[in-house]
This record gives C-alpha cells, structure tokens and sequence, in this order.
C-alpha cells in the first residue's frame, strides 16, 4: 500500500515524515518540491515518478502527500488522507504548520495506529481517542477499565460504537438539510436546478440499537415505466406518494449497503453522537422556493430604472428566515433611490450593488422593490456594464426542495424501549441567481 506519509509546508519543506518501507526514504520529498511544488503547469494531485508516485491533498498551505511505489486505489488513497486531516482537526482544531509542531508527538502516535506496515486500519475518532488521551502521558483509571472494550471496538464487526452506551432518555434526531442550486437566463428559461442534500443524525440511544429508515425514493421505478419526469419547475403536490429520484448517494460506513441495494431501506448501527448519514443530489422535479420577476431598463447614459418582484412558492404555514437579495447596479452609481415592499434595503458602493434583506418571509406572499440610479460620466468608464446575476440568500425551515420525505424510522434493541424521534427539514440556498 502506502510507503511514506509526508506533511510539508508551501515551501517544500518537510514538518514530519513517517516512512513504513524501505522502497523509499526521506529523500523523495526533495523530488515532489522539485517536479510538483516548483512546476509551472497545473499541478495535478497525483504524480509519478520513475517507479515512485505521489499523492497528495492541500489544507490551508500544508501538503499532505502519500508516497507509493505500487499500484494502489487512489480513491482509497485520498479518502485515507481526507480522514487524516479530519482526525487531526478533531485533536487540535485547525491543521497548519504552527499546530503540527506543537503536536508532532500526537501526529506520530496517530500515524503509528492508523496505518501497520503502510496499510489502513481504522480512523474512527472514537476508537483513537480512547486509546490516545492529548496531554495525558498515561490512562486514567477509566482508560484502564476500558481497554477490553477498545479492544472490542478495534477487532469487532461494530467498530464505531461501544455496546456499554447508556442514556436514560432514548432520542435520535434527524435533520434532513438541502441546499438548492438555481440559474435562470435573464428571458426566464431553466438553465440548470439541483438539490444537495445532508441527512444529519444526533443519536442518543443506548445499547447497540439496530436502525432502519425509509425515505421516499422511487430508484429509478418510474424510469423502467418509461415514465417521463417533470421539470424543475413543476410545482410540488401536496401528499404526494410517487418518491423522487435520487441521481447519486453516499452513505456513512454504518450502513449496510446490500440491504439498501436489496430493500431500498437503509439500515444500520448508528455511532453515538453527531454523524452525517447520508449525501445525495437531486435535478428532477425540484421545488423552487422563490421567483424573481425583474425589469431593469437603462434610461440613456444617465439613469437606470430597477423593478424588482420576488414571490414565495412554498405553503402559507411556512416562512423564510434570513433572506438577502443582491441585486447589481454599475460602478457609475452616484445616487440611488430605493423604495422596498418589505425589509430594509440599501446601496453598498463596496460591491457595486443594492442589498435587500427581508428577516421573515411567509409563503405564498410577494414583495416588490423599485429602485431609481443616477449614473455618473466618467471618461475612463467606456465599456458597457456586465449585468451581474441577482443572487439570493434564504432558509426555509420545515421544507424540502427535492420533495424528499423521512417516511419511518425503526429502532430496535435487545431491551426493548421506546425510542423518541425527531425529523426536522431544512432548505438553504446554495447558487441561487438569475440573469438580467
């Protein structure tokens, strides 16, 4: 697998080096400064020397680089360097040169337990803070008391919880949270709507509790049907049972992934605490939370009249929260005379455009904006103005863009309580523009 592990800092100089064959030495780091950190071209995260490649990821201005002089799975390769800049992150915060010299006892030890002769062995945040405690040179009593237990963890099937979790109020929360991609030409035609979404779990459950959720995924049914699918713009239908189609998916490694396959369920043993379940993304049938209507006419060389209108398309018992509209005006603003519907509005020079924030905005319900610009002569200002995007900013709680529902959740274990969920949906704006 993997000969040598290298941190180095922008200059080509190595912080720490841990080498677990003798098919490489130290002094292969002078070759990755020279080919790839001093190199002109595009630098690519993978490169190959003679009979030596590198690997390599950067955070802030650190290079992490896996050398390796056989043919290995990069995939696997660079989720191993991923999880080792996340593990480190979890034991002093932020992974930069200053906190690597500070902790290069700590980063040897991690690097011992992650990886046997070059191979990986686990990452598990859980398993390596039991076994190395930062700032303690030796276990406390409670360490001591759960060695066969980590042993357990480290060897068994299960290696991410710990069977001896106890709570005395069982609860599993679930936050399904989407961001919605939008781009719409200035004439109103769809260019491109995506959803990206997060299952986030909070388990708070005892014992070894065995978890199997459902979700309103059609996979791909409709589609052998030959069925045809709606656009983005299709408004959504209340109660509706058809699912949605998920173009693509990647699951925590809890979860049983033939079952899935098998059941379209997911199930699985949940680690104890915050984790992320599940990441998909979604481009059918997508409910767009909001619609601008704008009418910007320049008036001459002098004046630029701005009509701005935005609708919520979401149920009245909903609201957004938090929601920002920019709307671009010329570099050649000199005045600017803004009348807004709702919220507070108002010119920013910094940007080069008129800022319009609405703290609450209910649903089903349509504000407007008017804005009158006198436009300054300049002699060096000759080209025409590029009319930026509008962009937007908003959260609405309680609702999901791609149509995705949590339709049950099951939780059982050998002592048989009674588990309380909680399911909570949130959709933010990711790229959300339209052209004018």
């Amino acid at each position: 697998m993997l000969s040598a592990i290298f941190f180095m800092n922008s200059k080509g100089d190595v912080l720490i080096s841990r080498v677990y064959r003798d098919d490489v030495n130290r002094g292969v780091a002078h070759a990755f400064r020279s080919y790839i950190l001093d190199a002109k071209e595009i630098r690519c995260p993978i490169k190959s020397i003679g009979t030596t490649t590198f690997l390599h990821i950067r955070v802030e201005n650190i290079y992490v680089v896996a050398v390796t002089t056989q043919n290995v799975n990069s995939c696997v390769v660079f989720e191993l360097l991923g999880q080792l800049v996340q593990l480190f992150e979890a034991y002093f915060n932020k992974v930069d040169e200053e906190s690597i010299h500070n902790n290069f006892v700590l980063i040897y030890e991690l690097l011992d337990e992650i990886l046997d002769f070059g191979y990986p062995q686990y990452c598990d945040k859980e398993i390596l803070q039991r076994l190395i405690t930062q700032g303690q040179a030796r276990p406390d009593r409670d360490t001591q008391a759960n060695l066969s237990k980590i042993t357990v963890m480290v060897t068994g099937a299960i290696s991410w919880r710990s069977p001896d979790v106890k709570y005395k109020r069982n609860e599993i929360y679930i936050d399904v949270v989407e961001s919605v991609n939008l781009l719409m030409s200035a004439k109103g035609t769809l260019l491109s709507a995506d959803v990206s979404g997060q299952i986030l779990l909070k388990v708070m459950l005892s014992g070894m509790p065995e978890c199997t959720l459902g979700m309103n995924d059609r996979a791909g049914a409709l589609a052998k049907k030959g069925a045809t699918t709606a656009t983005a713009t299709t408004p959504a239908r209340k109660g509706r049972t058809q699912g949605i189609a998920i173009d693509d998916f990647s699951f925590h490694h809890c979860v049983r992934l033939h079952k899935f396959d098998a059941d379209r369920v997911i199930s699985f043993v949940p680690p104890d605490g915050d984790f992320e379940l599940m990441r998909y993304r979604t481009a059918e049938n997508i409910n767009l939370p909001f619609k601008i209507i704008h009418n910007i006419t320049e008036i001459g060389h002098s004046r630029l009249d701005i009509r701005i209108s935005v609708k919520s398309t979401f149920d009245v018992e909903m609201y957004a929260s938090d929601v920002k509209i920019s709307i671009p005006v010329p570099k050649t603003t000199a005045v600017c005379r803004i009348k807004a519907g709702s919220g507070r509005a108002r010119y920013i020079p910094e940007f080069d455009a008129i800022l319009w924030k609405i703290r609450r905005f209910p649903g089903n319900v349509e504000y407007a904006l008017a804005a009158e610009i006198d436009l300054m002569h300049t002699m060096s200002e000759k080209r025409a103005w590029s009319r930026p995007p509008i962009a937007m900013e908003f959260q609405v709680p309680m609702f999901a863009a791609s149509g995705l529902q949590i339709r049950f959740l099951k939780v059982v274990e050998k002592t048989h309580y009674d588990a309380i969920k909680w399911v909570r949906y949130v959709t933010k704006a990711g790229t959300y523009q339209y052209r004018i």
